[in-house]
């Protein structure tokens, strides 16, 4: 089992700490995240415990500075939204303002009629990565967590482009912990979408059109990925609507469940 790291708040003002849960308790990791894509659970640097912080106080397991997204990165979902298999990793970007942790809201806007959910596995970059080869690619991966690329598909549809549709505030839910790269490996394992309880996606993520690495590649020839950034690794088939009340999660194995509520106004957030 890999070592899962929480990133929490420890109170008004204070800034985000790493942390790991043993015995219900919290306690603080001082490894800095540039030091995770070579550690492991022996090998981390801990502080003390972190008085009064639970499960509660988990915030999504990375700050961005972007949020790089894969699309059609599994053939049946590919084929079930009626899209050519790509010949290269077709990558979209999300807004650092779209992201919300475990427990928070998913906020349906005004403008859609049809939102899904996007089961995926996200990977979080521990070191600035510019032009990195397949080969190395593991060296700047610090870790990996759940997410929810969460989609317009009525305006995805209608405008045949992904910003707008994949872009409104709360529609990047990631959580609830980090597994360190070193210890998880992404073809071992399965992610699985449920809504209230009842499976939506599961797949192997072993059944990538392009796997991480090579995701990491492509993406670091385009753009330098900075400590904290998000990259998306896409969803498999199955994906479908949500609606205001329904609760949504996204669980991998090794790593564990990430779980939204779905509401219609920001007035309703329940988190």
């Amino acid at each position: 089992m890999a070592a899962s790291l929480y990133r929490v708040r420890t109170g008004e003002g204070e800034s985000a700490r790493w942390a790991i849960r043993r015995e219900g308790q919290f306690i603080e990791v001082e490894t800095p995240l540039g030091d995770f894509p070579e550690a492991d659970a022996s090998s981390l640097s801990l502080g003390a415990p972190l008085e009064g912080v639970t499960e509660k106080d988990a915030l999504a397991p990375a700050d961005p500075t972007k949020i790089v997204c894969v699309g059609r990165n599994y053939r049946a979902h590919a084929e079930e939204l009626g899209n050519a298999i790509p010949e290269e990793p077709l990558i979209f970007l999300k807004p650092p303002s779209a992201l919300i942790g475990p427990g928070q809201a998913i906020h349906l806007p005004d403008q859609s009629e049809e939102v899904h959910h996007e089961a995926e596995l996200a990977m979080v970059v521990g070191r600035r990565a510019k032009s990195v080869s397949a080969q190395r690619a593991h060296e700047f991966v610090a870790g990996y967590t759940c997410a929810n690329d969460v989609t317009a598909r009525d305006i995805q549809r209608r405008e045949d482009k992904f910003s707008r549709a994949k872009g409104f505030d709360t529609f990047c839910p990631v959580g609830p912990t980090m597994a360190l790269a070193s210890e998880f490996e992404p073809a071992e394992h399965h992610v699985t979408c449920r809504v209230n309880g009842r499976d939506r996606q599961h797949a192997g993520l072993d059944d990538f059109i392009f796997p991480p690495a090579e995701i990491i590649e492509f993406v670091s020839h385009i753009m330098t990925l900075e400590p904290g950034d998000l990259v998306l690794t896409g969803t498999p088939s199955g994906v479908g609507p949500v609606e205001a009340g329904d609760t949504v999660d996204i669980a991998v194995d090794g790593i564990g469940t990430l779980r939204n509520p779905v509401v219609r106004h920001p007035a309703d957030d329940v988190s």
